[in-house]
């Protein structure tokens, strides 16, 4: 629904991580404890053994790289290095941590400003194996804590971040201290990030066909792997080789413009991630790399892992069609065009286009996408708004600033022919005093063309039979909504007000919000399913509107006599009422 205080969020305005509220962690540098709060979780125990893959031919050396495409700034003409950190979750890791430390190689350690060792609250001595490290080779930056818990996958991930980010880091690098992934490819992993290429490089073991299963990954594995994979890329819209993958390299600036403390603090976190990045357009690339399996004490429930990563990229997908809290499609537009001709939209541009070049007032324009479309067939539009949204001026005649719940300001002025209220009216405390105001602004004639949502739909009575009552981010559930109607309770308010319902047009869901749910490049998604259940919608809505129809848009006209023409926009004559009879 759109908004009279219209709010929206872009994808190149996100709130900084640290805004959000975490769990306490106390740092410094090479410390000895970490006080953290978080979730409990258990992870695998691999034994580890060195491997190495050479650089892909189409990557130069990061080392052959010129100073400035490594750098992070340049001052004075001096090019400033990229400060790259290293994190390595380990959880009961005593006997691979150590030669994971060692295969970091000797000439990327010189490159290197921080590792941190996250110990995850292990039963073995793998905090002790760290700070012997520390004391044997003091040429590695390297800094030790051991949380008081157990925080899980992801909440000892989200710990690094936060020191990641604390701690001015440019890129920091995910390895996991059990040694299934090369700490030899370290220079490739961050050399894409270093160049300004992308914001995350993430190592696949899938690139390379039948590579994953020379390496030893067990065939039920490989097979999941690649049925998660395609299935979490057609819902989401990447085109990943991996999802499963736990060898990632970030831009830290990255992190800083995503929610990752939202994130589970289990196995999913790798796949929420990746959700979030996507959402913000941040550029993902892929390396192949090596794979090893070994003996190995697997904790991971896969039925588990398999369920948790599914209903997060369903989730994400519900939430960028509108339903849902939304919290997962946080950089998605709150509100959109709906182009279906048989959406409210739709249906206000149709009766718009038999009338001749006309005066339009469009209240809550939000970015004029509206608007836009009615100067398109000859209107002189005004859109009036609380935000003034980037290039609403270029998509309307006149735009004024003005807070709706306060009313129409006068510098608006009069005689209109039409009044557009499309999705407003709920998004106000007084709907009927808003209503009294967009008559006094007609011209003799002028009619009142506005969209409400219809609270008697089966959806909110479900959620309300259910006892599961909640906003939702968009739709008849919108979080925004000040104020619920039915089709009697609404046609009441506009008799109270002196209007007469002149024609009302029943609207069912927006089912188009499955194609807003992928992106415009992906064309998975089939349109015969959608085509099929707009014809069910169709039908149902012929059959009882009060309950099937989404929207009812109105055309509403001054009291004239006594009687009130109304016209169903569906029937094929009008039909003569007394006021008193309209109603539901």
């Amino acid at each position: 629904m759109r908004r009279s205080a219209a709010r929206s969020t872009t994808r190149s305005r996100q709130p900084p991580c640290g805004e959000r509220s975490h769990g306490t962690t106390s740092w410094s540098r090479r410390s000895t404890a970490c006080v953290s709060t978080g979730s409990t979780a258990e992870t695998g125990t691999r034994r580890s053994q060195p491997l190495r893959s050479p650089c892909p031919r189409d990557e130069p050396s990061p080392a052959a790289l010129p100073c400035a495409q490594r750098g992070r700034s340049v001052e004075g003409g001096r090019v400033q290095p990229k400060r790259i950190g290293i994190l390595i979750v380990a959880y009961n890791a005593s006997s691979t941590l150590a030669e994971v430390l060692n295969r970091i190689p000797p000439e990327f350690r010189t490159r290197v400003s921080d590792v941190l060792v996250c110990d995850d609250h292990s039963d073995d001595a793998t905090y002790l194996v760290g700070l012997g490290y520390r004391q044997l080779v003091p040429d590695l930056p390297l800094t030790v804590i051991r949380h008081d818990r157990n925080l899980g996958y992801g909440g000892n991930q989200k710990a690094g971040y936060r020191w990641a980010i604390e701690h001015d880091l440019d890129i920091v690098v995910l390895v996991h201290g059990d040694g299934q992934y090369a700490p030899e490819l370290l220079p490739e992993m961050v050399a894409p990030l270093e160049r300004d290429e992308c914001d995350a490089v993430f190592g696949s073991r899938m690139i390379d066909r039948g590579a994953a299963r020379r390496g030893g990954m067990p065939l039920y594995k490989y097979v999941g792997n690649r049925i998660l994979t395609t299935v979490q890329n057609a819902m989401v819209g990447t085109d990943l080789s991996e999802w499963h993958s736990g060898y990632r390299a970030y831009s830290v600036a990255a992190l800083r413009d995503i929610p990752f403390e939202r994130n589970s603090d289990g196995f999913d976190f790798d796949s929420e991630i990746i959700v979030q990045l996507h959402e913000a357009s941040k550029r993902i690339r892929e390396i192949p790399v090596p794979t090893y399996y070994g003996d190995e004490i697997c904790h991971v429930d896969g039925l588990a892992y398999a369920r948790d990563v599914l209903v997060d990229t369903t989730r994400y997908r519900l939430h960028r069609m509108g339903l849902g809290s939304g919290e997962l499609a946080f950089a998605s537009e709150a509100y959109e065009l709906k182009v279906d001709p048989r959406s409210s939209h739709g249906r206000i541009l149709a009766w718009l286009r038999d009338r001749p070049p006309s005066r339009v007032l469009d209240l809550g324009c939000s970015h004029g996408v509206l608007s836009e479309q009615l100067r398109e067939i000859g209107h002189h539009v005004t859109g009036v708004d609380l935000v003034e949204h980037d290039g609403v001026r270029a998509r309307v005649d006149r735009f004024v600033a003005a807070d709706l719940s306060r009313g129409i300001p006068a510098e608006v002025g009069g005689d209109y022919d039409v009044v557009v209220a499309a999705d407003v009216l709920e998004h106000v405390r007084h709907p009927e005093r808003l209503l009294a105001e967009a008559q006094r602004c007609l011209r003799s004639g002028g009619s009142v063309v506005a969209s409400v949502p219809n609270f008697a739909h089966w959806y909110p009575r479900m959620r309300v039979t259910m006892g599961r009552f909640d906003y939702d981010r968009r739709g008849i559930l919108d979080r925004g909504h000040m104020r619920f109607f039915t089709r009697r309770s609404f046609e009441r308010i506009v008799a109270e007000q002196g209007l007469t319902v002149h024609r009302r047009a029943p609207v069912g869901m927006p089912l188009e919000i499955v194609d807003r749910g992928r992106d415009r490049d992906d064309h998975a998604s089939p349109r015969t399913a959608v085509d099929a259940l707009q014809r069910i919608d169709a039908m149902t809505l012929a059959v009882r509107p009060t309950l099937f129809a989404y929207q009812f848009v109105y055309e509403l006209r001054p009291t004239i006599g006594p009687s009130v023409e109304l016209r169903d926009a569906d029937a094929t004559r009008p039909v003569v009422e007394p006021l008193t009879a309209v109603r539901a």
